[in-house]
């Protein structure tokens, strides 16, 4: 019913007139005329005049009005012509630049494995030189020698394999360029793409197992460490939202019923329109329309005012709550509102423009209320030092423990928070408020309990039921490009080291998911940070630079390299092109990880209570020979297709760069269900990756 009421009332200021005669003008609201003559005004277009005098010459001024017509078309295609070409021109260097690195970076590893073939050769050299200056060789020198050449000849056939296949893939890719561009000298192309990276990376270091183990034990959990610093904390609750209180969340469910019922991104995000002025009518019109009946649902007697004199600047601090409360929602709860969340983001973008702006009179956007921010218009920052503060927002897990100790840490965590309620209150800052920081800092936790905590486990079971140096038989990770839909060539060792790093790096971005994603809106809806409308090859997208993102990102990714001490494949973090075309679309692939991973945590451990059945276990013993077994053939098929540079057209749209990774893992998702045990997944409650797209 809310939705459907709702709905009507935005449609008032949708339509090209309105009848205002049941709401009188009220003589304490001023009226804006420019806002209501755009809004009064019919869609801009080219109107056709066949008034004539007596019908004389009507004939006429129909046809030059019909030319003129045709004409104004003409131009509009060859005006939108020239934008895609310039967009398809821009887009096109991009991704050579792309290309480029990562053919750079491609080139840096041949050399260190080149290196590393030299030094087996010379070991092998000096081998054969000792075997031919004794006298009598016995079989143990033999066999030996057996072995080395043996590695050698394994080391150069994966070598021939991965250059084979990478000739194919580029053969592939410069097919396809052919085709789409009709470039006719495709082995020039590809020389002078090859000679023109310029770029350096440092050389891989020898693996090494206790850095290996350092990644996986250097950081500590946050929520359960007492002695976690207050700089550390301050840090992370500049980017922790408040937890909306009951008023906030009527605002919430008013503010879903809006966005539910919009069709606000339909509408804009077209290219039918033929002129700027065009589009933004719409924009103006659709944004008014939300505005009115958010306003209307709340408040009956303010809505009347609205309607008649259409001031929302007289609104504004109502305006940016409720956006603001649903920005904040989302943040706090990234399976919620994941349809209404992107066109909400849409329409505060297209209200920054300058000219929207210049006809509502005011800023529908605000910045985030956090935790930090709270506290710090209460001169209270000093209150997130306390050493207590890690204790009264520790998330509290009953895996593996009695319930004693249960009770007993939820217990400390109680007097933690009472005792800092009673020492930091204030006549500026209430037990209550302090209580609600603290609720909204465990609130925190439990997101990193559910979502980085599945990277963890994986990364365990990594270290648990498989080896960088060795592999049972029919156990290797090893891929080769082409073979079961793989784009990568690596052996066992290389591809334990890809998939540690992968995850070791989606961990570290789901621990700075907050601050990423406060970053994101302030680059999504940034005055001076524009937009373009763009044919991705996954239709119509905003195309925009997202550059404090970016440079997080790059940070959280340097940290990475250097705690694994190495780098396996590319570097390249795309954001602002065609394959992550804004900070949105960034955030909502890295959300999607736990989605991916927690479901396979779940069916691990749920295959020993499956055990417990005795038709189950018959089965499981019969088809895949028993538990251990079946959870290392499920891991095994993970670490190597979800990691194998699958899922896109081309190798620089997958292949190994930072999001092709996670391409390939929803790639593997997608064929779960031709999976030899995709039967025990079932048995075991899976339904789906996705989840309910509903709130």
């Amino acid at each position: 019913m809310l939705r459907d009421f709702t709905r009507a009332i935005g449609n008032c200021l949708a339509r090209r007139t309105m009848n205002l005669g049941n709401f009188p003008a009220s003589n304490s609201c001023t009226v804006n005329p420019a806002l209501s003559e755009v809004l009064d005004a019919p869609q801009p277009d080219v109107e056709m005049n066949t008034s004539g005098k007596d019908g004389e010459g009507l004939g006429d001024i129909i046809n030059g009005v019909s030319k003129a017509h045709t004409a104004v078309e003409d131009f509009a295609r060859e005006q939108q012509a020239r934008l895609a070409a310039e967009a398809d021109r821009e887009d096109q260097t991009r991704r050579l630049q792309v290309a480029t690195v990562q053919l750079a970076e491609y080139g840096e590893q041949k050399h260190a494995e080149s290196d590393r073939h030299k030094l087996e050769v010379e070991n092998l050299s000096a081998h054969l030189s000792r075997l031919l200056s004794k006298q009598d060789v016995s079989a143990v020198d033999l066999n030996e020698l057996k072995n080395k050449t043996e590695k050698l000849a394994k080391i150069l056939s994966e070598a021939q394999l991965d250059a084979m296949a990478f000739a194919c893939q580029a053969r592939k890719d410069a097919e396809q360029i052919v085709k789409v561009q009709g470039v006719l000298d495709t082995s020039k192309g590809l020389a002078s793409r090859a000679n023109g990276n310029g770029a350096t990376h440092p050389s891989e270091d020898e693996f090494s197992m206790e850095e290996e183990e350092r990644v996986h034990d250097s950081e500590e959990r946050v929520t359960a460490s007492s002695t976690e610093s207050g700089d550390v904390m301050s840090e992370r609750a500049k980017w922790i939202p408040l937890r909306l209180n009951m008023e906030e969340r009527k605002m919430l469910r008013l503010l879903e019923a809006a966005m539910s019922v919009s069709e606000y991104t339909d509408k804009v995000d077209v290219l039918s329109y033929k002129s700027k002025t065009q589009r933004m009518h719409a924009q103006l019109k659709d944004i008014c329309a939300i505005l009115s009946g958010l306003l209307v649902a709340s408040d009956y007697k303010q809505g009347q005012k609205l309607l008649v004199n259409r001031n929302f600047a007289d609104n504004e601090i109502f305006f940016q709550d409720c956006f603001e409360v649903g920005r904040r929602h989302k943040i706090m709860n990234p399976e919620k509102m994941r349809s209404e969340y992107g066109k909400l983001v849409y329409l505060l973008m297209d209200s920054q423009m300058s000219d929207v702006q210049q006809l509502l009179e005011f800023q529908c956007v605000r910045p985030l209320s956090t935790v930090y921010a709270f506290l710090e218009n209460r001169n209270a920052t000093h209150l997130l030092k306390d050493n207590l503060v890690p204790i009264a927002t520790a998330e509290i897990s009953a895996d593996g423990k009695p319930r004693s100790q249960v009770d007993r840490e939820i217990k400390a965590k109680e007097r933690a928070r009472e005792t800092l309620a009673d020492k930091y209150c204030s006549s500026s800052l209430s037990q209550d408020e302090i209580r609600h920081c603290m609720y909204s800092i465990a609130d925190n936790d439990s997101y990193l309990r559910f979502n980085r905590d599945p990277v963890d486990q994986m990364i365990t079971y990594l270290h648990t039921h498989f080896h960088a140096d060795s592999y049972e038989e029919g156990l290797s990770l090893a891929i080769s490009s082409g073979m079961e839909g793989a784009r990568l060539t690596h052996n066992h060792q290389r591809q334990y080291r890809f998939v540690l790093q992968s995850l070791s790096l989606w961990r570290d971005i789901s621990n700075h998911m907050f601050k990423l994603w406060g970053l994101a809106e302030q680059d999504l809806l940034g005055q001076t940070n524009s937009y373009r409308l763009t044919n991705t090859g996954q239709g119509l997208n905003r195309v925009q630079q997202a550059p404090k993102v970016s440079q997080a990102m790059n940070g959280i990714l340097s940290q990475c390299q250097q705690k694994l001490g190495q780098w396996v494949g590319s570097s390249v973090v795309h954001l602002g092109d065609h394959n992550v075309p804004n900070a949105l679309m960034f955030i909502d692939k890295y959300t999607q990880v736990p989605r991916i991973l927690n479901p396979i945590v779940l069916v691990v451990k749920q295959i020993p209570e499956l055990m417990k059945d005795a038709n189950i276990r018959a089965y499981i013993t019969k088809t895949f020979g028993g538990q251990d077994i079946l959870v290392k053939i499920i891991l095994s098929d993970f670490y190597r297709h979800a990691f194998d540079g699958s899922g896109a057209d081309n190798f620089f749209d997958a292949g190994s760069c930072i999001d092709g990774r996670l391409t390939s893992a929803w790639n593997w998702c997608a064929k779960l269900e031709k999976k030899s045990y995709f039967p025990i997944f079932k048995l075991a409650g899976f339904s789906s990756f996705d989840g309910d797209f509903q709130k």
